[in-house]
């Protein structure tokens, strides 16, 4: 604790004891208990407060970093459509390349 030994804190108390007296010393270790009581709440809300910093921080230059790609990406879908030149002739694919749809089979018609 503060690197005070047991006689440094008797000595402490004793001289504290004479100069306040029997009557005022227990309310004013009270206030200083109190006070301290406060620097540790105040210390771990702004500890917390600096973690929450430090996240907002984490997601931002995520947030940042997909952003800096995305770039790229609008560019190539903002190129204009590819028309092919005269060596590269448009071609409909044949028949046999289409893919065939299954075919259900049709119920059975009831005889007249």
């Amino acid at each position: 604790m503060f690197g005070i030994g047991m006689q440094e804190l008797l000595l402490i108390l004793a001289i504290a004891l004479i100069v306040l007296g029997p009557k005022k010393l227990p309310e004013v270790a009270k206030a200083l208990g109190k006070a301290l009581n406060e620097f540790k709440r105040a210390t771990s809300e702004l500890k917390e407060s600096l973690e929450v910093d430090q996240s907002l921080n984490t997601v931002k230059k995520s947030f940042d970093a997909m952003n800096d790609a995305k770039p790229a990406a609008d560019t190539i879908a903002s190129a204009p459509d590819f028309a092919p030149g005269p060596s590269e002739e448009a071609t409909t694919p044949s028949p046999a390349t289409k893919e065939a749809a299954p075919k259900t089979p049709e119920p059975p018609r009831a005889a007249s």
